[in-house]
């Protein structure tokens, strides 16, 4: 690549003292260094638009950030190639830190799902997101109209690949390239996607055709974004079901069934050379649902209870979710990859269930959720990797009518389609929570305007959409 005024002549190592903000999008990089044709000079090293780091001149900007001293290799004009080095190289652990890709801001983040006929548009939705300071997004597909409403938001989101795709991109690297090309590279930098999900819970699913295309198709999206310079930028991935372990109680004895681990060993060992975290889906509720006689509700919903003891490790749970994220930690240990980090993918609790769906109870669903917020706001790890703060995405945002499977499966939202709050966790909805039959227009009518009053009462959010909408007749 060019860099402007100078040819491509040479190249040469060249290290520099650089600042690196990870709260501002990027727009160019700023390489200052000293040479013996120029003091201090400034080389334009082009737009940067796809990384998640910005590199400024320490000269005018480093009182703003925290420095770092890096390397970088660049084509120059050989006439001034006699570079003086002024910094220090960085370990090569700390360099890859640094510029690693990491898909979740925080550590809470909510589902979108949309298998519904009644849920508002993608542009109300992003002003909900935002007024309950919601930073992190999961979609199960690459809908250009949500990522078009995205746009500017600073929400970041994380696309899917659906499962019924996973056999045409594992054939060949070009219909990976096309996808992305498609839906994720056009969007890109104003909408930050920073990751793609590769199907959904195959491992844990009864189609060994599927398992057995997985990987070839993670693999072809990354070299998809590799060759379009977006591995730094979106994360690859594919999340798991607690299908794919044997056991998981206790936490310590978690191991992977031995006719999954054919395909996730090798799934892992890619993950780990690009980085990307394993990603599970727990539900406490789905296993207090399937045996709810010898499982303790109040272990399962956070709330106070004389908990278990794990023997081998010796530690204590006082919460079934934590348990959960510890085990898979353990199969991953056992696998041989104990570095990996785990991360949440799905859990949440449902309002609503047929008779024989024990648990699911609104009060249920508001306690799992409310204590979830809390535990994730505290930014702790587990018993077992107390260093690392577990994140998490709840599932889900809306209650989706149109889902197939129990009622259960209707009814996990957050808020209701008409974007009122399902129960109280803390947020604020667009419109009063008792408001059913009007609220719906009212809350595609503010659609992406803002919200005012995200922590007043109710009656002034009722009265600033009533004149928000007098403002835009």
């Amino acid at each position: 690549k060019t860099v402007p005024h100078l040819q491509i002549d040479d190249v040469c190592r060249l290290y520099f003292i650089a600042a690196v903000d990870y709260y501002r999008p990027i727009e160019r990089i700023v390489i200052k260094a000293t040479t013996n044709s120029f003091q201090h000079g400034i080389i334009m090293a082009g737009p940067i638009h796809r990384a998640k780091y910005l590199v400024v001149s320490p000269a005018t900007d480093a009182h703003k950030t925290s420095q770092i001293h890096i390397y970088i290799y660049v084509y120059i004009h050989k006439q001034v190639h006699n570079i003086h080095p002024k910094a220090c190289l960085l370990k090569r652990e700390e360099t890859k830190k640094v510029l690693t890709v990491d898909a979740f801001t925080g550590t809470y983040g909510v589902n979108y799902g949309r298998i519904a006929d009644n849920l508002p548009p993608p542009e109300s939705v992003v002003t909900l997101l935002k007024a309950a300071k919601i930073k992190n997004v999961r979609i199960y597909d690459a809908n250009h109209d949500v990522l078009t409403a995205f746009k500017g938001s600073g929400i970041e989101i994380v696309v899917g690949l659906g499962n019924e795709l996973l056999k045409d991109i594992s054939v060949g690297e070009d219909r990976a390239l096309n996808w992305v090309k498609e839906n994720v590279e056009p969007f890109l930098p104003r909408t930050p996607i920073r990751g793609i999900a590769v199907g959904n819970e195959i491992l844990g699913s009864t189609d060994p055709e599927l398992w057995e295309v997985l990987l070839p198709a993670v693999k072809n999206v990354y070299s998809a974004l590799d060759r379009l310079n977006l591995t730094k930028t979106v994360e690859v991935s594919s999340p798991h079901s607690e299908g794919v372990f044997a056991n998981s109680y206790p936490p310590s004895a978690c191991v992977f069934k031995e006719d999954v681990l054919v395909y996730m060993k090798p799934l892992l060992q890619f993950f780990s050379q690009i980085d990307s975290p394993f990603y599970i889906n727990a539900y406490p509720f789905l296993a207090y649902k399937s045996d709810p006689e010898h499982i303790n509700i109040n272990y399962a919903l956070f709330l106070s209870n004389v908990g278990l003891v794990d023997t081998k490790t010796n530690l204590h749970y006082d919460n079934m979710f934590d348990a959960q994220v510890d085990a898979a930690y353990a199969a991953l240990e056992k696998a041989g990859f104990n570095k990996t980090e785990v991360i949440v993918s799905e859990t949440g609790w449902a309002s609503r269930g047929d008779a024989n769906e024990a648990g699911a109870t609104v009060k249920n669903a508001r306690t799992y959720n409310y204590n979830m917020r809390k535990r994730l706001a505290a930014k702790k790890g587990t018993p077992y990797r107390p260093k690392i703060a577990v994140k998490a995405y709840v599932f889900a945002l809306f209650n989706e009518n149109l889902k197939p499977g129990p009622t259960s499966e209707r009814n996990y939202g957050l808020f209701k389609a008409d974007g009122g709050i399902a129960y109280d966790i803390g947020f604020t909805g667009l419109v009063p929570s008792s408001a059913v039959s009007q609220s719906l227009h009212s809350f595609k009518a503010i659609g992406a305007k803002g919200l005012l009053g995200y922590s007043y009462p109710v009656l002034l959010i009722t009265c600033a959409a009533s004149l928000l909408l007098i403002v835009m007749s």
